[in-house]
């Protein structure tokens, strides 16, 4: 059965491991390890079917190495790159880019989450364009405590595995909902 929700996700610490970033003299990362499970997850949800498209903050090169290194750039339908669009989340244009990539239409947003790490990009991004928002709290770089409205997530998750379950969750709600 085609799946009818789209993911869209970031990459650092919501997949990769920022923490285990190697970058090169010019700043591009040459080698990062994933976050246990994000692989296995993401090779899940794209062996179930769903579209997924990065939507990461970034330089190009660094998210090719990085994804042919771990053998998982073949799940990505799409990517939005900060680089590329030349400006980063929580920019709305981050969100059309994906969105015109897939092409999807307004009415597709109810389709569309975004999963994250970052409550002020991420987040507040996502909820702001109209789309669901999962926060990924694994990492402590970063400030999970939204400051208003904006950066509260639709739903949290602690670990990448635990994306399984709330996806397949949120798709049957949209084929439940698809079949009324």
């Amino acid at each position: 059965m085609q799946k009818k929700l789209i993911i869209f996700t970031d990459s650092g610490d919501t997949i990769i491991d920022e923490g285990t970033e190697i970058r090169n003299d010019e700043g591009i990362v040459v080698h990062a390890e994933l976050i246990p499970g994000a692989g296995e997850t993401l090779k899940a949800l794209y062996d179930a079917g769903y579209v997924i498209a990065m939507v990461a903050d970034g330089e190009e090169q660094s998210f090719t190495n990085v994804y042919e290194e771990n053998g998982l750039g073949y799940c990505f339908h799409t990517r939005t790159i900060s680089e590329i669009v030349g400006i980063q989340k929580p920019s709305e244009r981050m969100f059309i880019d994906a969105m015109e990539k897939n092409h999807l239409t307004e009415e597709d947003k109810k389709r569309v989450v975004m999963i994250g790490n970052n409550v002020r990009k991420d987040v507040a991004g996502a909820n702001r364009f109209g789309i669901t928002s999962i926060l990924i709290d694994w990492s402590p770089r970063y400030d999970m405590n939204p400051a208003d409205e904006w950066e509260t997530p639709d739903y949290t998750v602690h670990e990448p595995k635990e994306l399984l379950a709330l996806i397949e969750s949120l798709e049957a709600e949209l084929q439940k909902d698809g079949n009324e």
